[in-house]
């Protein structure tokens, strides 16, 4: 009697894009969850600029075998040109025209997700801060529409954003008008006075803040700075050593790779287990560095 033998089920995939992308904790967060949950996956991270994206989602359908790939993981200059590339979207990610998170629920088709929106949410609700009567945001790329969009459930009077060129901010506008906030942009030369807002969102580059370490109100409030390499960055060093309460990009890329690990598996996972385990694989990753 002849046996057919099933063919064996492909290896589940998921890998983080972008480009640079050599210091990415992304792999470290996603094999930590993975552990907890019991999943034999692989997850990868790939350079990808920005001109590349459409031809790796292309390869994705070739020689792989179909259903391997679970999703994929978009850093930086990624978020924005994937928009167009996907077939839908979240209502974060079209609101924010910014997409970190793209999973396949059929062939052909492309689903668009921004975790970074509520993840920075959670993350802010972990360290038990809610609504704030005010808030502030340095810089004006995609991490910042993210943190608009994310004070929207926050912020009870007016988000100030601080840029070198206003024409960065013309985008956080329509988000923040989709929220419901009251926006006021500022120029970056007068960025102090952020520091005096009961919540602060520090999104620009390595070194773009360091020099407002030295500007501190007597009481700081809460700083949420979403860089994670070095740590603690110079504003994040001096913000503690007055007493104001620091979230850290660490503390970001935890909550928004669990939200993704749920969009990539499709399961609710025990939340709090799977961030004890990427928080301590992400602690020890940088320590090592």
């Amino acid at each position: 009697m002849t046996v057919l033998s099933r063919p064996p089920a492909p290896v589940r995939r998921a890998a983080v894009l972008g480009s640079p992308i050599r210091h990415s904790l992304s792999p470290v967060l996603h094999a930590a969850a993975y552990g907890v949950l019991g999943l034999d996956w692989t997850y990868d991270a790939h350079e990808v600029a920005e001109d590349g994206l459409g031809e790796f989602l292309a390869r994705l359908g070739g020689p792989e075998l179909p259903g391997a790939w679970a999703g994929l993981s978009l850093t930086m200059p990624l978020k924005r040109a994937a928009i167009p590339l996907c077939t839908e979207l979240d209502e974060v990610a079209r609101v924010t025209t910014a997409a970190n998170t793209l999973t396949f629920p059929a062939p052909g088709e492309v689903h668009g997700a921004n975790t970074d929106v509520p993840g920075m949410r959670n993350a802010l609700a972990a360290a038990g801060v809610g609504g704030v009567e005010r808030a502030a945001v340095l810089g004006g790329g995609a991490t910042a529409a993210a943190a608009v969009a994310a004070l929207g459930s926050l912020c009870r009077g007016t988000v100030e954003v601080y840029v070198r060129t206003p024409d960065r901010a013309a985008e956080l506008r329509p988000v923040a008008d989709h929220y419901g906030l009251r926006l006021e942009v500022r120029a970056w030369d007068d960025a102090a006075h952020a520091l005096a807002a009961p919540l602060v969102v520090a999104t620009t580059p390595k070194g773009a803040a360091d020099a407002l370490g030295s500007k501190l109100p007597e009481t700081p409030g809460v700083l949420f700075d979403v860089l994670y390499d070095p740590w603690p960055t110079p504003l994040a060093a001096a913000w503690s050593s007055a007493g104001g309460r620091v979230l850290g990009g660490l503390d970001l890329l935890v909550h928004q790779a669990l939200l993704q690990v749920e969009l990539m598996t499709g399961q609710s996972v025990d939340r709090a287990a799977v961030v004890r385990a990427m928080t301590a694989a992400g602690e020890a990753a940088l320590s090592a560095r």
